[in-house]
């Protein structure tokens, strides 16, 4: 049996996306969020946790709760039609059989009991390291879009030419009593997020890749630094709306290096997985990021992904 989450964690998370749309907004013609007074691109929390969901339930084959099921007749069944389906009669078995459930939390109702479980993991919306170019494009159908019409029809979407994503998150050591979260439902949640966003191929999210993740463990209780992410600094010596790949910019780790070094006697570890194609660098010279990781003082490992 895995234990159950006894320490505080922080988690940075950074993926980017090229020639699309990584969150649509459906009351604004599904535009990518941007927050229009910085032009830079939002991804909501909810976005995210569907991503690790999806990869649980279709690749892991990890049963989720909070997903798209459908009756024989096509319409969507919900939450009251699956805890009857699955005989889930008691919030005991519905924490032990979801795990979602145990890392998100949610509210429901069981035997007209309304059971409200506060996630141990949380996210804050997700949002890119630089200012984004919103593009618009228009396309043709061969398909007509009405019986009698001799063509197809135009189509119509908003994209974002690069961005780079920035995502914090926690894992809250005492809600996870609460809800039974394991050391292992967290390692399958750091497999969610890279390789959920990696195998999350549909017409608007193909091409998305993880870029880095890092976990960040800490030994004292109700303690962590916060804000990890903003300690993350884009380098670019060309506009930000121009950025089309990630050997157009440098990640400055030169703030959170120093931070977590400040803070190296309430830190338990360091875990950490990189994609190759990121430059980073520290007092504005070229650094290998585990190197740096390393001056920190406390262990440093990979993420198994």
């Amino acid at each position: 049996m895995s234990k159950i989450v006894s320490n505080r964690s922080e988690i940075v998370f950074l993926y980017d996306v090229k020639d699309n749309n990584p969150n649509g907004d459906p009351l604004d013609e599904n535009k990518p969020r941007i927050d229009e007074e910085t032009m830079v691109n939002l991804v909501t929390d909810v976005r995210l946790k569907r991503t690790v969901r999806d990869y649980l339930n279709d690749y892991r084959e990890v049963p989720v709760f909070i997903k798209e099921s459908r009756k024989e007749d096509g319409t969507l069944k919900t939450k009251e039609n699956r805890l009857d389906e699955e005989k889930i009669d008691s919030a005991e078995k519905l924490l032990e059989q979801y795990v979602d459930m145990r890392l998100f939390g949610a509210t429901t109702a069981i035997k007209d009991k309304t059971i409200t479980f506060t996630g141990p993991v949380q996210f804050k919306i997700g949002r890119s390291l630089h200012k984004v170019k919103l593009a618009f494009m228009k396309g043709t159908t061969v398909m007509p879009s009405k019986e009698g019409a001799k063509q197809g029809t135009f189509t119509e979407q908003y994209i974002l030419p690069y961005s780079l994503i920035g995502f914090y998150g926690i894992v809250n050591e005492n809600a996870a009593k609460t809800t039974g979260l394991t050391e292992a439902d967290v390692e399958l949640l750091l497999d969610g997020l890279w390789n959920g966003t990696k195998n999350l191929i549909s017409r608007s999210k193909v091409g998305q890749m993880p870029r880095l993740l890092l976990k960040v463990d800490y030994k004292e209780s109700n303690y962590h630094i916060g804000g990890l992410s903003s300690l993350i600094r884009l380098k670019t010596s060309i506009p930000d709306q121009e950025i089309r790949d990630p050997s157009q910019y440098r990640l400055d780790i030169t703030e959170l290096v120093s931070t977590l070094k400040a803070n190296a006697s309430k830190i338990m570890g360091i875990s950490v997985a990189v994609d190759e194609s990121l430059v980073f660098e520290t007092g504005g010279v070229v650094a290998d990021l585990k190197a740096a990781l390393g001056t920190v003082g406390v262990s440093i490992k990979d993420i198994p992904l």
